[in-house]
């Protein structure tokens, strides 16, 4: 039912230029293989194995310096460097991470086996295009040199640097780090332009790492997130209007790969909503500076309503301190919502208080799936409704059903007896006095399904609004 990546969107980018337009819609198509996961328990175990990865391993107490969340989104996006001729390159794209990178000829990937690997040939990247040791990009890269440190590693004499005068001397390669795998890159600037019908999106000047080595990584990685080299943020500083919010809306599949075949937009610039979509409003709750993450979107979350009854949030989860932690990733990558034991357990009591006093816990199922709680039915099944209250006034968030109760025939894959079946689609993160610091909890993208997801970089908030997202896609490209 899925491929054997994670599940893949490609991000066709259609007819805008950045000097000609204030807003650029970009169609985000979901390919889903039915011939790895051949049965529901099995990819459902994949996407919950994969979650909990992405969230733990950057949360290790062992670990020296601040990591990304792990790469491996459920999205990826297809353009092409501007070179003669022209090379298409294929990225995850990931609001967890600054940094666009990938792979390049001759490029050599350790312990990538049974990993995807990118459907294009590495890049070749010309030599002129490298970035020079004392640009702002490249003590962007190297986070924790100066651009004199940086100059001198590149050999750059002495009286040059002090005189400022080692343009010529190139950025030393870097090292960057996710929580399960790590690249050693260079730091190139060269043209970008989107596949797409005349006139073509270009973007001069762009700044990317590109890696010969990396370490379980085969697949470059096009980051969202809050940093200097990052996609938005580079294209704030050539075309503010495009850069300086981006949002997107996944259409709800539920896993079938027949509710896939409408385009997901993905909204680069500012666009007129109610022109758009009628006029539906945002919930809106302010972005969290986060100092040892800067580059993740956190927001406060104050409680979860299950039904009447609002489960308060543990006061780490509606701040991030000092330290980094606490606060909520709002996360493109992570497919489900991951949450600290104690108050998932609270939760979780409190919806099976609902649900289990009527229907069998389905034991097995939560085994084979990595989810839980799971219910045996018959009919129609009753649930209580889900609302994220997150910090701010008019904050709140009710989830559609679908997006926190999956709903599935067990069985119906020639393993047993058919029988209806719904999961609990919100996960044990685990304990937050094991984790090591760091954010307290992840709002992952399938609990996003069926909203806009507005990231408003100039007015530091995230915003949710309710859309039929494959309508939204009509709508934005009929103005």
């Amino acid at each position: 039912m899925a491929s054997t990546a994670p599940l893949f969107l490609i991000l066709c980018f259609t007819y805008l230029s950045v000097s000609f337009s204030q807003t650029l819609f970009l169609p985000l198509t979901h390919s889903l293989s039915q011939t790895q996961f051949n049965t529901t328990h099995h990819l459902l175990k994949a996407t919950a194995t994969r979650s909990a990865t992405r969230f733990h391993r950057h949360r290790k107490t062992t670990q020296q310096v601040s990591l990304p969340l792990s790469p491996g989104s459920d999205y990826t996006l297809s353009f092409t460097l501007g070179s003669t001729p022209p090379q298409p390159i294929s990225l995850y794209m990931d609001t967890g991470s600054d940094l666009v990178w990938f792979p390049c000829s001759p490029f050599e990937c350790i312990l990538c086996e049974g990993k995807p690997n990118s459907t294009f040939p590495p890049p070749k990247i010309p030599q002129n295009a490298a970035v020079s040791c004392d640009s702002h990009s490249c003590s962007a890269a190297h986070s924790a040199l100066s651009s004199r440190s940086l100059c001198a590693i590149a050999n750059c004499p002495l009286d040059s640097i002090e005189l400022s005068e080692c343009s010529s001397f190139k950025c030393p390669p870097f090292y960057y780090a996710y929580g399960d795998g790590s690249l050693i890159s260079k730091l190139f600037r060269h043209s970008l332009s989107i596949p797409m019908s005349t006139p073509s999106l270009l973007l001069p000047n762009f700044t990317f790492g590109c890696s010969h080595s990396a370490l379980g990584e085969p697949i470059g990685v096009a980051g969202f997130g809050r940093g200097l080299l990052s996609l938005p943020a580079q294209l704030a500083r050539s075309s503010p209007h495009l850069g300086n919010q981006f949002s997107y809306c996944l259409v709800s599949h539920s896993f079938d790969q027949e509710r896939v075949g409408r385009p997901s937009p993905l909204i680069l610039g500012r666009y007129d909503q109610n022109s758009a979509y009628g006029a539906d409003e945002y919930t809106y709750t302010s972005m969290l500076y986060n100092p040892k993450h800067p580059y993740f979107y956190c927001v406060g979350l104050a409680g979860i309503s299950i039904g009447k009854r609002v489960v308060p949030a543990p006061e780490f989860l509606k701040r991030v301190d000092e330290k980094g932690n606490g606060g909520v990733v709002v996360d493109s990558g992570t497919t489900y919502t991951m949450l600290p034991q104690r108050f998932y357990n609270l939760l979780v009591a409190e919806f099976d208080r609902r649900v289990g006093r009527v229907h069998k816990r389905a034991t097995q199922v939560e085994d084979g799936t990595g989810l839980g709680p799971c219910y045996y039915y018959d009919g129609v099944m009753e649930v209580p409704a889900v609302t994220l209250h997150f910090v701010g006034e008019k904050s709140s968030v009710v989830l559609p059903r679908k997006n926190y109760f999956y709903e599935f025939t067990d069985g119906g894959d020639g393993t047993g007896r058919k029988r209806k079946v719904g999961c609990w689609m919100l996960m044990n993160g685990g304990d937050e006095k094991d984790s090591g610091g760091g954010p307290g909890a992840i709002f992952g993208n399938y609990q996003q399904h069926g909203f806009e997801v507005v990231y408003d970089l100039e007015k530091h908030r995230v915003g949710f609004a309710k859309r039929q997202c494959s309508l939204l896609w009509d709508n934005l490209n009929q103005k």
